[in-house]
Formats: structure tokens, C-alpha cells, sequence
């Protein structure tokens, strides 16, 4: 089970980096992130609307209400300019992260 604070600091750049692909709504990107995770990470609704609400405000997505094919109204994200800008510092800033470990985890002579 991943701590409540990597699931916060990873929130971000999962859901713009979903929403890069295609629009999308809630429980959509719930389901996304529990396939990708292969089940290992599973969001509820109760902590991912406020982060949809603040990338909202941030101006780095924009949500609309549509009518699904069943008929149901939902609203559905999508990344906006800003928010593909952001995305790109995000994936700087995870991958500085991840050579980072890697380079510890691998090769501890680096340490020396």
C-alpha cells in the first residue's frame, strides 16, 4: 500500500498525464489509475475532486457537462494549455526523482 503522501504528490502528474490523451471524467480516471497501477492504487471520489477542483482554479484543465451514451450527465476534464506546460515540469521533476533513486538502488558504489 503506497503512504497517503506519495499518492498525493503523484496525484498531479497522473491526472494531467491521463488527461494528455483524451478528456475525461471521475470515476473514468479512477478506473485508469487502478488498471495502470495493476490494482495496487485505488482513488475514491473523495480524494480526487478536490485535486480536480484545484487544477481547475490552477487553470490547467477545464471541465464541461456532457450526456453519456447511457444518458447520464457528467463532467468531463480536459487539459488546457497551461496544463500541458505544467505536465512537462512535472515529468522533469519525476524523472530527476526516479534516476535519482534508481542510481542509489543500483549502483551503491555512487555513494562512495
Amino acid at each position: 500500500m503506497l503512504s497517503k503522501d506519495l499518492v498525493a504528490a503523484s496525484a498531479k502528474p497522473l491526472i494531467l498525464s491521463i488527461l494528455l490523451y483524451k478528456e475525461s471524467y471521475g470515476y473514468e480516471i479512477i478506473q485508469t489509475v487502478k488498471k495502470l497501477s495493476g490494482g495496487n492504487m485505488e482513488w475514491t471520489d473523495g480524494m480526487l475532486y478536490p485535486i480536480l477542483h484545484r487544477l481547475e482554479a490552477q487553470e490547467l484543465i477545464e471541465a464541461t457537462w456532457k450526456t453519456s451514451e447511457e444518458g447520464r450527465k457528467r463532467k468531463y476534464y480536459r487539459l488546457k494549455k497551461e496544463g500541458k506546460a505544467a505536465l512537462a515540469k512535472e515529468q522533469k521533476h519525476w524523472n530527476l526523482v526516479n534516476s535519482t533513486l534508481t542510481k542509489i538502488w543500483e549502483d551503491r558504489t555512487c555513494l562512495t
